[in-house]
């Protein structure tokens, strides 16, 4: 078993302060793609919205989640001590699973065969929308 990512948010406050500290990152992120893609003032004006820089904050955020990647066998061992509900997307049948523990008492998982990383993407957007999107 391995972690990616380095945020684990332990309450609910925890995560609106960091989400809250990823906002300038965002903007950042957006102006530089913004200028890369050689937009003048008008068409920045224009096309940059708050919903792109909300988007760039929900992404950044989900991708710094810290997701617990293992075989079936680990995962089903967390899951033994684990006190809240996991909602897990996938098949049953595959061998490994990627997992996500919320702040709030609950948690995500999606099973996979052999793209990790497509796992892990999925896995911190879902993250994101199902135990975070409401809170923040």
């Amino acid at each position: 078993m391995h972690t990616t990512g380095s945020f684990s948010p332990d309450s609910i406050a925890a995560a609106r302060e960091h989400y809250e500290n990823v906002g300038p990152a965002a903007q950042t992120v957006v102006r530089e793609v913004a200028r890369a893609m050689e937009f003048d003032r008008e068409e920045y004006r224009e096309r940059v919205s708050s919903e792109v820089v909300e988007t760039a904050r929900d992404a950044l955020f989900a991708s710094m989640l810290s997701v617990h990647v293992g075989t079936r066998a680990e995962y089903a061992e967390w899951l033994e001590d684990y006190e809240g509900e996991v909602t897990e997307t996938g098949h049953e049948s595959v061998d490994y699973v990627a997992w996500h523990a919320g702040p709030d008492g609950e948690g995500v998982a999606a099973t996979f065969q052999n793209e990790e990383d497509a796992a892990v993407s999925t896995l911190r957007r879902q993250a994101f929308g199902r135990l975070y999107r409401d809170l923040l």
